[in-house]
């Protein structure tokens, strides 16, 4: 039997990020949050802080970042990016001189159907950005996590859908796609917080993916707008139209509650969408009826990736 069935979840598909916090108490918590100063990570932030913990947001573009935060209490930005491994290492090493203990990663920066970007060695960019850049982070913070018994939340997507990992090509050198590249960075995700998980549970480290639902924030930026309004996402104003998009604050509710549910307690490795432990999706379902594909919770693949990330990044090995 698969661990990767709901729970019974008091939370749904419509709760806020605000309601899934309502009454916790998160002082003397240490979170990082990787996008914390927009769209989601911003919600997520703010409700962290308002909890009581303390809230480090590594940021692309930390002047923005701290104008963003400027209202936010007990909350600081150090510069990260996620596509410069040089970058990652510095960021990490920072957060590392003034924290002794991590008790939330919750990666949420990301990007989505690019153009063409290559970066580092020649690597796809939406692969960089979304997997091996928060996959170097957490290695170096490993030893942090350990010591709080964090959790970890990495935020995937129903885009995962669109494909498994391309084994063959996964840097995109045969042909560049960007829906297909979006799709195989989100898998790797999944799979990340899957062997995340085997490896640290032992530590106390637990790892969470999801789908945090579909909301337009910053992530649509390289999208023209006329992609979307053909996909009946907005209007012609960019106004947002489809009934079954979320809020910010809804969107942010799923990762929070993986970051704070005691029903997840002694669990990891786990895809979860709507404040709830997802259910494994056939291939014959559209992306939107929910769920996560096998390939995506597959312990051997995610044990795969894992080897390759290491390979290609030099990350500090988890012992």
């Amino acid at each position: 039997m698969t661990d990767q069935q709901p729970l019974g979840s008091p939370f749904t598909a419509t709760s806020t990020a605000e309601e899934v916090v309502a009454g916790l108490d998160l002082t003397g918590r240490t979170a990082v949050v990787t996008g914390g100063y927009s769209g989601l990570g911003l919600e997520t932030t703010r409700n962290l802080a308002a909890a009581g913990a303390r809230v480090i947001v590594p940021a692309r573009r930390p002047d923005t970042a701290r104008t963003a935060l400027a209202d936010i209490a007990n909350c600081e930005v150090i510069p990260l990016d996620l596509t410069d491994l040089g970058s990652v290492r510095t960021a990490a090493a920072q957060i590392r001189d003034s924290t002794d203990r991590l008790d939330l990663l919750m990666a949420i920066a990301g990007v989505m159907a690019t153009p063409e970007r290559r970066v580092g060695p020649g690597w796809e960019g939406q692969l960089t950005a979304n997997h091996l850049g928060h996959f170097t982070l957490t290695c170096e913070l490993y030893p942090l996590l350990a010591t709080g018994g964090a959790r970890v939340v990495v935020n995937s997507s129903a885009g995962h859908t669109l494909t498994d990992i391309r084994w063959h090509d996964p840097h995109f050198r045969t042909g560049y796609d960007k829906w297909l590249a979006y799709g195989q960075a989100k898998t790797a995700n999944a799979l990340f917080a899957v062997h995340l998980d085997a490896l640290g549970r032992d530590d106390g480290v637990r790892a969470f993916a999801l789908h945090p639902g579909k909301i337009i924030t910053g992530l649509q930026r390289d999208m023209p707008l006329q992609e979307q309004i053909d996909r009946g996402w907005v209007d012609e104003h960019g106004n947002v139209i489809a009934p079954d998009f979320k809020t910010p604050s809804q969107g942010a509710a799923t990762g929070l509650w993986a970051a704070t549910s005691p029903l997840l307690d002694d669990r990891g490795g786990l895809y979860l969408e709507d404040c709830e432990v997802a259910r494994i999706s056939t291939p014959d379902e559209h992306t939107d009826e929910g769920g996560v594909r096998e390939y995506a919770t597959n312990p051997d693949a995610a044990a795969r990736l894992w080897d390759a990330s290491l390979a290609m990044t030099g990350a500090t090995p988890i012992p």
